[in-house]
């Protein structure tokens, strides 16, 4: 009897075990509890790094406007924002240990929302309700966009949790989707770098691209390291495998690349342009990567998936009204104004100097307001004529003010500027 029951018993136990094996992952993805930590630790550093570089502007802008001689990291200040600086990046790193990839990248958005509510608070310059409204309208109105954007993308974002042990990384490492997805990254990088550098192509959109690809390597090796490390300290000790170094070295490389295009980039375009389209590009692309690599929406249902995209879409329209409020940067040209060279007189038409006084202060950052800097133009020098006087006595001008054509005027402006630089080299 008892070995005729055996194989029923044996029967009736597998499916309960089956069914106890496939309950433990599903308990476990929709456990909110790890992507919460990972979103606090992605808005704390964040919020800290946009603070800390703030900081640092705050100490250079007091050195330049101020006889200070020490140097900038010399001052308290300037430490304080590196402190503050380093402190915001180990959040943000750890954050990719905790929570999906797709979901840690847009939050990057409380950076610019931080950056405008601390421009808003430094000017320094008095405005009307009625006035400072009508100029930061569209502030409040991004600032609360990026909110409503970064809570549909914590609410809704992707679930899936997986230890990032040496075997799970090799293993999504190899896979096809990924090998396919780098094999398209790659032809699409390499076109992008030849136009840019045999064609000239220096297009904003080209070169943002190049950072958005470089970027999408720098956050899927970054997690790797980052879980590595988390489950490295929880006693599964991960360090040895290969793999490991070598996300390590691809996470340097990429980050130094992507400074480099980054810098170029800041040379030729403004910093709100770079900002806003960097956000869309990078988050876009990076979240492919994270979706192809770590197979973050495997099991997600339609819903959570849209309502996802929509946060993300939200977030991009907020960061964008944000960056477009702010005040494109003037061009201008210095001179040397004709009242400070010896033996020179101001040209006066009318009672209104030729030469405008340089008496706008130029800074960088979010920290001052560049509103009322006039527009400075290249100076127009009028053609003088000096008049022999008189044996008689008479009484005449010593200058004789010409009119001019505008072709006449701009030649004797190159004239002006050539003898200005003469003079300075024989001052020198």
């Amino acid at each position: 009897m008892e070995g005729g029951n055996s194989p029923n018993v044996q029967l009736q136990q597998l499916p309960l075990a089956t069914a106890a094996v496939s309950v433990q992952p599903h308990t476990d993805s929709f456990s909110y509890k790890e992507n919460l930590i990972g979103a606090l630790l992605a808005i704390f550093g964040h919020l800290v790094i946009s603070i800390a570089l703030n900081l640092q502007k705050y100490s250079h802008i007091r050195l330049a406007g101020s006889k200070d001689p020490r140097a900038y990291f010399k001052t308290k200040t300037w430490w304080c924002g590196l402190f503050l600086l380093v402190l915001g990046e180990l959040g943000v790193f750890s954050s990719y240990a905790f929570a999906p990839l797709s979901l840690i990248v847009p939050l990057s958005a409380v950076s610019v929302i931080a950056s405008a509510i601390i421009g808003i608070i430094f000017i320094k310059e008095k405005w009307k309700p009625k006035d400072f409204l009508r100029r930061y309208v569209l502030s409040f109105v991004g600032c609360g966009l990026a909110i409503i954007g970064t809570y549909l993308l914590i609410t809704f974002g992707p679930n899936s949790h997986e230890k990032m042990t040496g075997e799970n990384i090799t293993r999504h490492l190899v896979s096809w989707p990924f090998l396919l997805y780098m094999l398209l990254e790659i032809i699409v990088f390499c076109l992008l770098l030849y136009f840019y550098k045999e064609k000239n192509a220096n297009y904003i959109v080209v070169i943002l691209l190049l950072v958005a690809l470089l970027g999408s390597m720098t956050v899927v090796t970054v997690k790797a390291v980052a879980g590595m490390i988390v489950v490295s300290i929880q006693g599964n000790l991960q360090l040895d495998y290969p793999i490991f170094y070598i996300m390590l070295v691809c996470m340097i490389a990429t980050a130094v690349f992507q400074a480099t295009f980054l810098a170029q980039a800041s040379q030729l375009y403004d910093s709100s342009q770079i900002a806003s389209i960097g956000y869309i590009l990078s988050t876009t692309i990076a979240i492919t990567a994270g979706a192809t690599f770590y197979l973050d929406f495997t099991g997600e249902d339609v819903l959570h998936i849209c309502m996802f995209a929509l946060g993300c879409l939200i977030a991009f329209l907020g960061v964008f009204l944000i960056t477009r409020n702010r005040k494109k940067s003037v061009p201008f040209e210095p001179y040397i104004s004709m009242d400070a060279m010896p033996g020179m007189q101001n040209v006066h038409d009318k009672g209104i100097a030729v030469q405008p006084d340089l008496k706008a202060s130029f800074s960088y950052g979010a920290l001052e307001n560049n509103d009322n800097m006039p527009e400075i133009y290249t100076p127009a020098t009028l053609p003088i004529v000096q008049e022999q006087h008189g044996s008689r006595g008479v009484s005449a001008p010593p200058y004789r003010v010409l009119e001019h054509s505008k072709k006449e005027l701009l030649s004797g402006s190159v004239k002006c500027r050539m003898q200005c630089r003469g003079f300075m080299k024989l001052m020198g």
